[in-house]
């Protein structure tokens, strides 16, 4: 844990919003406090869960956790609506960003949104209560599209581990393949990303895979596929061969354009 007596918060994503890798939120924890009684003071735990939320447990007092940031379009639920939870006990301080008439404690003052709230509320509900279902079933697509994927293709990089990431997340980088024009192939298709929704203005490579290692080209080859509970098995397949045959036409046509 990077913590010494300078720290105010210590924070980590829960799961990664690019390559859906599941960090080990109680191992940090623990170490945490450790470097607790080393410095006598608290040092809060912060966890980004906007991913996470629904698809994989967040108990808070065993992970250890503060803080935790949550959002309800990542759920199903109506956009523009999140949650910040906040440890009562020992009481976590934090500033308001929105002043007023002192509503919620103190720390967001202003009218709020019951319906949004109660939209929120629910799509927790039902993600909770399908997760552990829903989680079998999307790994299970996941690992179907990259057996297809891998079967009929060579030069192909899973970016993060197979196993410890949500089930929902296949990252991959496709060598030899221009990103853009991999997208560009597969459009009418299959609607994905290359990338976070949230760096989707940067024509930079994802710092996230560069940080693993890949190489510019290779992170600038990179698709994001995000399934979700209306993908099918029979989408799967039609998305694996559509992938397929367009890197497939891809490198054909970059071997006979080269010199």
């Amino acid at each position: 844990v990077a913590a010494d007596a300078a720290n105010a918060v210590v924070s980590v994503m829960a799961a990664n919003n690019e390559i859906g890798v599941l960090q080990p939120l109680e191992q940090i924890g623990t170490l945490l406090k450790v470097k607790q009684q080393e410095f006598s003071r608290k040092i809060p735990l912060h966890t980004d869960a906007a991913q996470a939320l629904g698809k994989c447990p967040l108990d808070v007092n065993r992970l250890g956790l503060d803080l935790v940031s949550l959002t309800a379009h990542k759920l199903y639920g109506p956009k523009g609506v999140g949650g910040l939870f906040v440890r009562r006990r020992p009481p976590i301080a934090i500033a308001p960003q929105l002043h007023g008439g002192g509503q919620e404690r103190g720390l967001r003052s202003g009218t709020l949104n019951p319906p949004s709230i109660v939209g929120f509320a629910k799509a927790v509900e039902l993600g909770l209560q399908r997760m552990d279902e829903e989680n079998q079933r999307l790994s299970n697509l996941r690992d179907r599209l990259w057996t297809l994927l891998t079967d009929e293709l060579d030069g192909l990089y899973l970016n993060g581990d197979l196993d410890q990431r949500l089930a929902g997340n296949l990252n991959v980088s496709f060598a030899g393949v221009d990103g853009a024009a991999l997208m560009l192939g597969i459009r009418k298709t299959v609607a994905l990303s290359t990338g976070s929704a949230c760096s989707s203005a940067n024509p930079k490579p994802s710092h996230v895979l560069t940080a693993l290692g890949r190489s510019p080209a290779l992170a600038k080859s990179s698709l994001r596929f995000g399934l979700g509970r209306g993908t099918t098995a029979e989408e799967i397949d039609i998305i694996g061969q559509c992938i397929v045959e367009t890197v497939r036409a891809l490198r054909q046509s970059f071997v006979s354009h080269s010199p």
